[in-house]
């Protein structure tokens, strides 16, 4: 099947290449419950060594770099509770940590989770988080304006290969909150 963006050689129905997706992906694709069906969401190949952005952008697509979205995990803190939640945002954007998502988690500090805390929660290979198959308690916080595209190329939970997701899925995921000026 020909990807619907991007220059790559396949794309596979995640639904027909499970064993390329980590376990929490997997799991959430074979349980899938949107308005999308499971088999829109498309898994492309790709090489490790071009998963940053610049570099990937360079390999399979230069129209890429604005249908593209990454997927970070930050810790919210108040008193000592700490909330993990998701942040999806356009790649040519940056998540707006100290204002929309502390105010979203009502928390009175918000920074970027640390490397092993975002790895070990997600069961995801840190550069290849993806919004697909979090921990279903967590908040996932995405930018209106990846819910607008068509289509979009995300984390696949591995360096290798990336996720090609119908924008509106995002809205649909468990715990999500479509917010406006996420991604700044």
């Amino acid at each position: 099947m020909r990807a619907p963006i991007g220059d790559f050689d396949a794309a596979t129905p995640a639904p027909d290449c499970l064993d390329e997706l980590t376990i929490p992906v997997a799991d959430a694709v074979r349980h899938w419950g949107g308005s999308v069906p499971a088999g829109q969401i498309l898994y492309v190949d790709t090489d490790p060594e071009w998963a940053d952005t610049a570099v990937f952008v360079e390999h399979y697509g230069r129209d890429l770099l604005e249908k593209s979205a990454n997927c970070v995990v930050v810790a919210g803190r108040r008193g000592g509770d700490t909330t993990l939640a998701a942040c999806v945002v356009l790649s040519t954007t940056r998540v707006d940590v100290n204002g929309v998502v502390r105010r979203q988690l009502g928390a009175r500090k918000a920074s970027f989770a640390a490397m092993d805390t975002a790895v070990g929660e997600t069961g995801m290979e840190y550069g290849g988080i993806t919004p697909i198959g979090l921990p279903a308690a967590w908040p996932v916080l995405v930018d209106s304006a990846v819910v607008d595209l068509p289509w979009v190329l995300v984390g696949s939970g591995r360096r290798r290969g990336k996720l090609l997701v119908p924008g509106k899925a995002f809205a649909e995921l468990p715990g999500a909150v479509v917010l406006d000026g996420l991604g700044v």
